[in-house]
């Protein structure tokens, strides 16, 4: 009898083997097949909310949808729901200094645009 049969129990464990602590964990099919149906039904609504004239708040109701199906896509296609909260808060962490970066180099932009210039160019001029 070969001993790759045992059970992840009954071998000591390693400590210098790094996925010695991993668990694999496997989504049920019909789990996924919800989630893509709700990435799509929010594709239609992002889709149909530019078709609304309503100002300024097409960017901001298409951001947020961008922004639900980012965090089902990162929650149940990456696995973040099934894993550690640490993984969660690096995720979270990292995307708040992503949009302090671009938050920063926008108000940076405001700085400079008023002593932008329009100056034709020769083709423009009479």
């Amino acid at each position: 009898m070969s001993h790759s049969h045992q059970s992840h129990h009954a071998q000591p464990h390693d400590e210098s083997d790094p996925l010695a602590d991993y668990h694999p964990h496997v989504v049920p099919v019909p789990l996924l097949l919800a989630v893509f149906g709700l990435l799509l039904f929010l594709t239609v609504i992002t889709v149909a909310v530019t078709m609304v004239d309503l100002g300024p708040l097409n960017i901001w109701i298409a951001l947020a949808i961008a922004v639900v199906k980012a965090s089902v896509v990162a929650l149940y296609f990456m696995h973040l729901r099934y894993d550690r909260p640490f993984h969660g808060f690096i995720l979270i962490a990292s995307l708040f200094f992503v949009a302090l970066l671009i938050g920063l180099a926008l108000i940076d932009s405001t700085t400079y645009q008023p002593n932008l210039l329009y100056k034709p160019a020769p083709s423009e001029m009479p």
